[in-house]
């Protein structure tokens, strides 16, 4: 039995209503990151931010990430390097300032080509970033996966 990697939902989407999504997610692709924010307003939120961030740190490199943008086409990507804290001010401007490396796909997934948990998960709603939890969605993310990544050309 062959191991599958994990799958995540990233929305990549501040709780700051005010903070433009597709700022944030153009910000995660141009600088290949993957991530969330900083906005708490309560020392309990802060707890469970913390929390978050610890477990975001532990996510083995190669995991998968999808994000779904404002116009609604689906990126993919891979976690690639540790996790860090980007002090940045434009960081802070799209709240996306818990960060990994990220390699993503070059071009998006339409919602019908996105495997049905990925479409499920995002249609639920929310911010937070979380693992698809379905037993095939690891299998059909790797098929998309190496059927897209941009390959050297061979000589």
């Amino acid at each position: 039995m062959s191991f599958m990697v994990a799958v995540y939902r990233a929305p990549m989407r501040s709780r700051n209503d005010a903070v433009e999504p597709q700022a944030t997610i153009d910000r995660a692709r141009r600088l290949g990151v993957c991530g969330f924010g900083r906005l708490v307003s309560s020392s309990a939120e802060q707890d469970r931010l913390a929390r978050r961030v610890a477990r975001f740190a532990e996510l083995d490199e190669g995991s998968f990430v999808w994000t779904r943008d404002a116009h609604g086409w689906f990126w993919l990507g891979r976690i690639s390097g540790p996790c860090v804290y980007d002090t940045d001010d434009t960081a802070k401007a799209v709240d996306l300032v818990h960060i990994r490396p990220c390699e993503w796909l070059s071009t998006p997934i339409l919602e019908q080509d996105a495997p049905a948990a990925v479409v499920a998960t995002f249609n639920r709603g929310g911010r937070n970033f979380q693992k698809i939890h379905d037993p095939s969605v690891g299998g059909e993310t790797q098929r998309i996966w190496d059927s897209r990544i941009d390959r050297p050309a061979e000589t």
